[in-house]
């Protein structure tokens, strides 16, 4: 139990740089200057909402690629698509 209560805390550590950082608990670290920190936090959030961003098109994207043919038979295969560039599945062509 002592080693849960440990991994818990926020650690304390000065880089190799001398600036003073927090070790937190879920393996992020961030500055312990109050206005770096802030920073850091900022740019953290942009790049969550950037990457939510993606993760949203990629789900409209494969969404989209669904029943694309005739009556909704098929499907439509976007550039990026493992079966984009196969090429011929015949062995002799190949």
């Amino acid at each position: 139990m002592a080693g849960v209560n440990a991994r818990a805390q926020v650690i304390e550590a000065t880089t190799a740089a001398g600036e003073k950082v927090r070790l937190l608990p879920d393996g992020r670290w961030e500055y312990a200057d109050g206005a770096k920190a802030a920073l850091q936090r900022g740019e953290r959030a942009a790049e969550a909402k950037r990457q939510d961003e993606a993760r949203q098109a990629e789900l409209r994207r494969e969404r989209g690629a669904q029943g694309g043919g005739l009556l909704g038979l098929g499907r439509t295969i976007y550039e990026g698509d493992r079966d984009y560039n196969r090429g011929s599945l015949n062995p002799k062509l190949r």
